[in-house]
């Protein structure tokens, strides 16, 4: 009970609020986007984008593996290293970013 307490009363002195932008960090993918202002063309090949196809109609990695003839972990591998040459944090980004340019 006491630690609840001190937890509060901490919370409720303001000289302990801090500004809740202080402890974010830029993505280092976007950082170098952001300070210049261009953006470098990302293309995707034939078999990345229906891989994103296929996760974007909701099935799990599993039958998105199979119905690719993947295992699974690879499916998920693959999942990764698309997120991380589009510069996003998860799968539904990646979907949402190849459904905006109409690739899938």
């Amino acid at each position: 009970m006491e630690q609840a307490t001190l937890v509060r009363r901490a919370v409720e002195d303001q000289s302990l609020i801090r500004d809740p932008r202080e402890n974010v960090v830029p993505l280092q993918g976007r950082r170098d986007h952001a300070q210049s202002g261009v953006y470098t063309p990302v293309e995707l090949g034939h078999e990345e984008l229906e891989l994103l196809a296929e996760i974007a109609t909701g099935v799990t990695t599993e039958v998105a593996a199979r119905h690719l003839e993947l295992s699974a972990r690879t499916l998920r591998r693959r999942i990764r290293n698309i997120c991380d040459v589009l510069g996003v944090n998860t799968p539904i980004e990646a979907v949402v970013w190849a459904a905006r340019r109409q690739l899938i």
